[in-house]
Parts: C-alpha cells; structure tokens; sequence
C-alpha cells in the first residue's frame, strides 16, 4: 500500500474551561504543526450555536489560518451555501485567493450545519433556511463559480447587460471543492466537473458508493479534466492503544450525546469523560461510531489511514485530530491533537 498525502479537517473544539479565544489559539497552534509536517491543506468547518465547536465562520478563520501560515492550502470544509448568499461566499474566498494566490480551497456543503432556531437568525428571520435555498443548490454553486471567475457573470438588467464580479480584478480563482455524505453532492459534482470530497468522518455510510457514482458519471471540465476526490476521518494517535482510546473517550462522549438528543456542553476533559463514563445504552452507537475512527498507535494508525486510501482508491486522506486534553492542559494549546498530526506523518 501506498502511503497517501495528508490533509486537515478543524471544527476548532472547544473543551472545559476552555474560552473561544483560547480554542483558535490552539488552531493557530495546529496549523502550524500541520504545516510543518508536510500536510498537504487546511480546512475549517461550518457549524452554529454549539457549545463544543467555534467553527462558526469559516472564511474568517480561513483568514487567520493562512495569515499564520505560509504554503500549506486553507479552505473550508465547507461553507454550507443555503446559510449564506452567494454572492457574498464568492466575495469573500475571492479576496482570500487575491491575498494568498494559489493557497485557497472553497469546500462548500448543502447542510444547514445547524439548529432550526439558528438557521432562522441565519436567514434574517425568514423562516430559516428554505426549501427554495436546497431546490437551487446546483445554480448557486454555479453562480459562485462564476462570479469569482475574472470575467464575472453577465446579467440583464433594467434592460441593460452589466457583469457582476466577485472581486475588480481576479488573476487566480479557488478551487472549488463539493462536500457531501449523500449521493446528491457526488451526482452534483460529476455534473459539473468539479472536486468531490465524502465526509467519511461524518456518516461512514454509502462512501464507496458514493465515490463510484461520482467517478464512473464525471463530466470533464477545463480546470479539472480528471475526476479529484479524497475522504475524511477522524483521528486519534498515541504511544499506546490505551492512551490513543482515553484520548478519543471526550469526542465520543460529546458525539453519542449529539446523536442521542442529549443536553449538549463544552467538550468534556479527558478526566471528566472518564468520571461520566459511556451508559451501557450507548455503548452500541459508541462502538459503531468509533469504528469508523482511527485510534490508535502510530503504526497501526498509519496501516488504517493507507488501507483506507486503498480502499476508497483515493491519493489524499483528511485527518479530522479529534484527541481530547487533560485537566492540566493549557487553555491556548491542543497538545494532543498536534500529537497526533506528528505521529502519523511519523510512521506513513
């Protein structure tokens, strides 16, 4: 088995006792790891009003990301469109790409990312995100496309042609990248002749099949005349399994309680997760979750991660460092997240 490159997938955790400004310190902190280690890209994700995430505005963290950064790729993973007008995504990742040409990744969802009562806030009180917003998902993401292309896009009004450009004076555009755990966004992708990535880490389910009908349906286009795809995973990677498994317990503890409808906190510390432990109840959603993981030692990690790759004939794999911190852990780090960064590159 070849080994595969590596990417980064960061919804900017945030644990107990930890403070918003704390949880992007220690992103700031883990991208430059990811950079050092030769990690391939960057990428932040979408999600709203909860209280274990700060990954609430990716083209601003992506701002800060590649700010801290010098060559590895920063982008989204992914900006969840409906939530959004995209006239303002294709602004936004527009002037990211003219401040740092060539480096800029926009992964772009079809989920809302987060609760009805936010998604209405999201949409100005207009009810949420629409079944109209869904419906025209294919059209906008073509108008993003567009509208940050250096011609724009021509649109007749008031009897007249004008074009409609996401930045005065575009010289590179960024790869534009579909999101998806469903064969909607495969389907969608291969339509349109763009980059697909499954979230692997999120659902598990259907990844193959998913993968196929994206590769076996794609239509050639001129930025990418080949279909490019990759997966995600989340990851844990310590000296010893049983050290890789109590790291992993605060993310597994915080995921059960999400899928159960569970009262939702910062993620738990690793001492804290152990005093709550898993109720017997859970155990079965636990155990199929984590699963799909990669927890372990740096070479049993390393064989999961290369498997995977073979598997899903994929040539990159998108580690999402899930590992949990101690008690004692300073509040602007993630030591143990870099941890994992440093030891699968170490072994791969």
């Amino acid at each position: 088995m070849t080994s595969p490159a590596l990417s980064v997938l960061d919804l900017v955790p945030v644990r107990s006792g930890q403070s918003t400004a704390g949880a992007l310190a220690a992103t700031r902190s883990l991208a430059k790891v990811a950079e050092e280690q030769g990690f391939r890209r960057y990428w932040l994700a979408e999600h709203h009003n909860m209280p274990a995430v700060a990954a609430t505005n990716p083209p601003v963290l992506v701002a800060m990301v590649a700010a801290v950064t010098e060559s590895i790729r920063v982008g989204s993973g992914g900006v969840m469109l409906p939530n959004h007008a995209p006239l303002v995504v294709a602004e936004q990742f527009a002037l990211l790409e003219a401040a740092y040409p060539g480096r800029i990744d926009l992964g772009i969802g079809r989920a809302p990312g987060t609760d009805p009562l936010t998604s209405v806030a999201l949409r100005h009180g207009a009810g949420g995100v629409s079944d109209e917003a869904v419906t025209h998902f294919p059209q906008y993401v073509d108008d993003v496309v567009t509208m940050m292309s250096p011609h724009g896009v021509a649109m007749q009004v008031a009897g007249r042609v004008q074009a409609l450009r996401a930045t005065p004076s575009a010289r590179t555009v960024p790869d534009v990248w579909l999101l998806g755990s469903s064969d909607f966004s495969a389907q969608l992708a291969a339509a349109r002749g763009l980059p697909y990535v499954f979230a692997h880490h999120f659902s598990g389910r259907g990844t193959a099949e998913a993968l196929e009908l994206y590769r076996s349906g794609y239509q050639p286009s001129e930025r990418y005349p080949e279909p490019r795809t990759f997966l995600t995973v989340n990851a844990v990677v310590a000296e010893s399994q049983e050290e890789a498994e109590r790291r992993a317990l605060p993310n597994l503890l915080t995921m059960v309680a999400l899928r159960t409808g569970a009262p939702l906190g910062p993620q738990p510390t690793i001492e804290e997760a152990e005093l709550r432990g898993l109720p017997d109840e859970h155990r079965p959603l636990a155990d199929q979750m984590s699963t799909r993981w990669v927890v372990g030692t740096p070479e049993s990690a390393a064989k999961q991660v290369a498997a995977l790759a073979t598997t899903y004939d994929v040539d990159e794999v998108m580690l999402n460092p899930i590992a949990g911190a101690y008690d004692n852990t300073p509040p602007d780090r993630s030591p143990h997240r870099e941890e994992t960064l440093r030891l699968v590159t170490a072994s791969l």
